[in-house]
């Protein structure tokens, strides 16, 4: 055993758990078992794809955690509405189904797009996010900047994005500058990557 097959378990068992746990959402869009299958199947094809993209997605779009929480705690409400129109526990309206509102297919698709769409663009147009969006991209391009050590072309075409991406942070509001001036590790790559294209700059 090596501490290859301990990563490779780890991220297997990350997908199952990923699957898993989307299948309560895929119960609250349809009751057909065989979609249910799958598209916990696919979902367990895709997620360590998908990986990276969460990740930069998690940088820029802010609010993303709270519109995937308000779209689990409507399938949540959508599933206890269902599970007492079909009710047959005998503690419970003595065994008979309770008259309650059911919610369609398409409502919930529409409410789990509103959602994601409005969550998109606050994160996208609120000062906080782009804040977030500018430091997120300064630090790819730094970082990148760094990495490529050998193409001086590819190295001040990355520079220039990163003049950009700074020009963007100073139009900021002076309590989100602040704020990024506070985080030492940023500024730190960004100093390097300056100092860095100085030096050869001088060569």
């Amino acid at each position: 055993m090596t501490p290859m097959l301990l990563v490779m378990v780890a991220i297997g068992g990350t997908d199952i758990l990923f699957a898993l746990d989307s299948i309560p959402a895929i119960f609250g869009l349809t009751q057909n078992v065989y979609l249910v299958f799958t598209a916990t199947a696919f979902s367990l094809l895709g997620l360590r794809q998908l990986y990276f993209l969460i990740d930069g997605l998690l940088d820029r779009l802010i609010y993303l955690s709270y519109g995937l929480a308000a779209i689990l705690g409507f399938i949540g409400v959508k599933l206890v509405l269902h599970a007492l129109h079909e009710n047959n526990v005998p503690f419970i309206n003595n065994g008979q189904p309770v008259d309650v509102v059911e919610i369609g297919t398409g409502v919930s698709l529409a409410v789990i797009i509103g959602v994601l769409a409005v969550t998109v663009l606050a994160s996208l147009t609120s000062a906080r996010g782009k804040a977030q969006n500018a430091v997120a991209a300064a630090r790819r391009h730094a970082a990148e900047y760094l990495d490529m050590a050998k193409d001086p072309i590819r190295r001040a075409d990355i520079f220039g994005k990163l003049l950009a991406e700074q020009a963007k942070i100073r139009a900021l509001p002076e309590k989100y500058r602040a704020q990024i001036r506070e985080e030492q590790e940023l500024m730190a790559l960004l100093h390097r990557a300056h100092a860095e294209h100085g030096s050869t700059s001088a060569r």
